[in-house]
């Protein structure tokens, strides 16, 4: 069956289809000419001796030959022990077999003679006579041929309409998957690609993936030409900055006044540099993010939100960071993937924020609010996707880093609108269910 298997799967759908109505076929006819031959017979021969019962009635009551054509009838007298009226020559080898004087009851049989079967009943009547009744071959064939005729005319018929059914059904399948077929062939030679199945079965949801996937891609695909083309602008400033201060301060020719200014701007372009580089180098190391220890409760998030801010504040001294950390909570997973998610939450909110950034820990959830300008609507949902652009031309590879190292430790974060501000939230779905419904108790209140 395995083979079988193995064999069919090799083949193209309409080649499985033909091998399978073969083998239909081969079946039926194993089923016909074996099993359903036998049957027939079987029934045939009890039809038969129904058939002979009721014509002997109707010859002993009527005694005279007024009874079916196809029926020969043999009165025997047991006392005289021969038969009353003439034995046809195809039935002497028949009644030879047989032991008249101890039948006593009615008693059916069949007799299969070199090219034929004989069916024949024996019924006792009156005191000393025996009426043997017996079915002309020519009239059991013709029974016997309009049956399994009849058997095998309705069994192909319903094999013939099943096999069309199935090969509509299998056409309908064949046609849209050669579509889909040569629309992705399309679309891995960039080529013009459109996919149109109006289905509402998995072959249509298929189709629909498909051409989603395919937007997605493109959309991707131009993104990335994008950032790629602004990285590029990105870093070629401050190499350029460097290349030519550093040739001036080698002709003693100082750019920025002196040399030591001259210096600090090629230091300053240096680590603005730096930051792009580390920036992508991090979102690709965290593609390689383990979870060793799921589930475990290890990490102390208030020491290292502490460190954090220490580490970013000195970037922007007019923004107040205001903290309400609860020392006892407890994250799950390795220090510095989290070290990198709350330091690119808090870039993120120092960059934007006018006054204010507030940090808020809790058990199993992380706030980070800035009082900026409120993010467009159509942008949500784009915030944690690589290579996304900000509102001030900052690529989001750092929040799309923070959806990485959240999904790998099994948190959750989002991005909302306030009244006055952004927040960033990162929880267990527990954690926010439970939030929701102190919320909602309270609007109830």
């Amino acid at each position: 069956m395995k083979r079988i298997s193995i064999w069919l799967r090799s083949f193209t759908l309409l080649q499985q289809f033909l091998a399978i109505v073969f083998l239909t076929f081969a079946i039926l006819i194993f089923f016909v000419f074996g099993y359903l031959n036998n049957n027939v017979d079987q029934f045939v021969n009890a039809q038969m001796y129904t058939y002979l019962h009721r014509s002997q009635s109707t010859y002993i009551s009527s005694r005279d030959d007024i009874v079916e054509s196809s029926v020969v009838h043999l009165v025997y007298n047991k006392e005289s022990e021969r038969f009353l009226n003439n034995i046809p020559a195809d039935y002497e080898e028949m009644i030879s077999g047989i032991d008249f004087n101890s039948i006593v009851s009615t008693t059916d049989g069949y007799y299969d003679a070199a090219s034929e079967t004989i069916v024949y009943s024996i019924t006792p009547f009156e005191d000393n006579y025996l009426l043997l009744s017996v079915v002309k071959s020519d009239f059991r064939t013709e029974v016997k041929a309009a049956l399994f005729n009849g058997v095998v005319n309705v069994t192909m018929y319903v094999v013939i309409g099943v096999i069309v059914m199935i090969m509509v059904w299998v056409m309908s399948l064949i046609r849209p998957i050669n579509q889909m077929t040569g629309y992705v062939n399309n679309i891995k030679l960039n080529q013009k690609a459109t996919l149109e199945i109006d289905r509402k079965d998995e072959i249509g949801q298929l189709a629909e993936s498909l051409s989603t996937m395919h937007e997605e891609l493109t959309r991707q695909q131009s993104i990335r030409d994008e950032m790629v083309q602004n990285i590029s602008h990105d870093l070629k400033t401050p190499i350029a900055t460097i290349k030519s201060y550093s040739e001036a301060i080698k002709d003693h020719i100082y750019p920025y006044d002196t040399l030591e200014k001259s210096v600090d701007v090629i230091s300053e372009n240096a680590d603005r540099l730096q930051r792009k580089v580390y920036s992508l180098i991090t979102y690709n190391k965290m593609d390689y993010i383990v979870d060793k220890d799921p589930g475990v409760l290890n990490l102390e998030m208030a020491p290292l939100i502490n460190k954090v801010i220490l580490n970013v504040q000195v970037l922007r001294n007019d923004i107040s960071i205001e903290t309400d950390l609860n020392e006892k909570v407890m994250f799950h997973g390795d220090e510095e993937p989290w070290r990198v998610v709350v330091e690119n939450l808090l870039d993120n909110a120092l960059r934007y924020a006018e006054t204010t950034v507030r940090i808020t820990l809790k058990d199993n959830l992380l706030e980070v609010y800035n009082d900026g300008p409120l993010i467009e609507e159509n942008r949500l949902d784009k915030l944690f996707k690589p290579y996304e652009m900000g509102n001030k031309g900052k690529f989001g590879l750092g929040l799309s880093i923070v959806k990485k190292v959240t999904e790998v430790y099994g948190y959750s974060v989002t991005g909302e609108n306030m009244n006055d501000g952004v927040v960033f939230r990162i929880f267990t779905l527990n954690k926010m269910k439970k939030a929701r419904k102190t919320r909602k108790e309270t609007n109830n209140a």
